[in-house]
């Protein structure tokens, strides 16, 4: 392999590597996810999330009521970092649809975006 060619490939692949992971850099959700704690008239309702790391849920007491109006599924999660635990897994709320904790359930403290 000539070493013009050598250097075709390896800036190709740094080009490709580079690409793939700034892929969702800068993008957010377009629509509003809003969370509710139990039997609580308080909403927190977030707009233009971005779609890469994990959110903290901002109710003092978590979230039990959630309403996805976003064009993005999401995951929540019980615990602050966006953790699973053997007890908690994530739970999955597709697009335009909400979802209720059980009665007696643990919270949702947290939440993250599937891109």
């Amino acid at each position: 392999m000539s070493h013009r060619r050598r250097i075709r490939v390896i800036t190709g692949a740094a080009l490709l590597l580079l690409t793939a992971t700034a892929c969702s850099a800068g993008k957010t959700t377009v629509g509003t996810l809003s969370f509710r704690a139990h039997d609580s008239p308080v909403e927190v309702t977030y707009s233009n999330t971005p779609v890469q790391g994990c959110h903290r849920i901002g109710l003092p007491h978590g979230a039990a009521h959630v309403e996805n109006n976003t064009l993005v599924d999401v995951v929540l999660y019980r615990t602050p970092q966006c953790q699973k635990t053997d007890e908690a897994v994530g739970i999955y709320v597709p697009t335009t649809t909400s979802n209720v904790t059980a009665p007696g359930s643990l919270p949702w403290r947290s939440f993250s975006v599937v891109h």
